[in-house]
């Protein structure tokens, strides 16, 4: 069985009824909800209001990335919205995951900050040739993970294939949260590096992000069930 709250479905949903019904499906399950760029930037913040007053947890995928002014401002503007968890990227340097850190911190109820660090679309040819990082991207995704912890975030994302050493150089409380989770059967589509969810979760992940598998089923909710089942 997989504990209904260590699963976070990403709402990448840009059609207004569908995205109310399969929240409406999923009331009362404990998952969280995510939702990034699609969902934000088609419904706007009042979306998040919509799922707090139905009960969920929310997880904002902002991925904010730029000037360290910049992105605490932007955090700043954003605090309002009461979600529980909200990302940077990591590449935007100690400095910006800092100022972050110190904007989180002085909000009333403060979200867990957490650092992006390899996308789980990202390849070994992509980090070596497109980003010119060199190394595997096990040493990329640990080299952040040390960043974030050290600029005070509460964890990263990263792949599920990446959460023991994550845990082994940052410790047992520096949160992981992962998407790259695919059930039995799915097709992996754009994700890369990927795991089933009872991989990850003997992996030693803290959260798993599912979308499509459970948000493109004709019965969202028996699909998270058959996955917290482990069908």
């Amino acid at each position: 069985m997989i504990p209904a709250q260590k699963i976070i479905v990403a709402m990448d949903i840009s059609e207004r009824d569908r995205l109310l019904k399969t929240m409406d499906s999923l009331c009362g399950t404990n998952v969280w909800l995510k939702f990034g760029l699609e969902a934000f930037y088609s419904f706007g913040p009042g979306v998040v209001a919509q799922a707090k007053d139905k009960g969920f947890k929310i997880f904002l995928d902002l991925k904010l990335h730029d000037i360290p002014n910049t992105v605490a401002r932007a955090l700043k503007a954003l605090g309002p919205l009461g979600v529980d968890m909200i990302n940077i990227h990591a590449a935007g340097g100690s400095e910006m995951l800092k100022r972050s850190s110190e904007t989180i911190k002085s909000m009333g109820r403060p979200p867990l900050l957490i650092a992006v660090t390899q996308l789980t679309s990202t390849s070994l040819r992509q980090l070596n040739e497109e980003q010119r990082i060199q190394g595997d991207i096990l040493e990329s995704v640990v080299n952040y993970a040390k960043l974030a912890k050290e600029s005070g975030c509460d964890g990263v994302v990263s792949s599920p294939l990446e959460v023991q050493a994550i845990k082994l150089i940052c410790g047992s409380r520096f949160l992981t949260v992962t998407p790259g989770i695919r059930p039995k059967g799915s097709d992996a589509q754009d994700q890369v590096r990927i795991t089933t969810p009872q991989d990850a979760l003997l992996l030693g992940t803290d959260f798993m992000v599912i979308g499509r598998p459970i948000t493109d089923a004709v019965d969202p909710k028996q699909a998270l069930m058959n996955i917290i089942q482990g069908n």
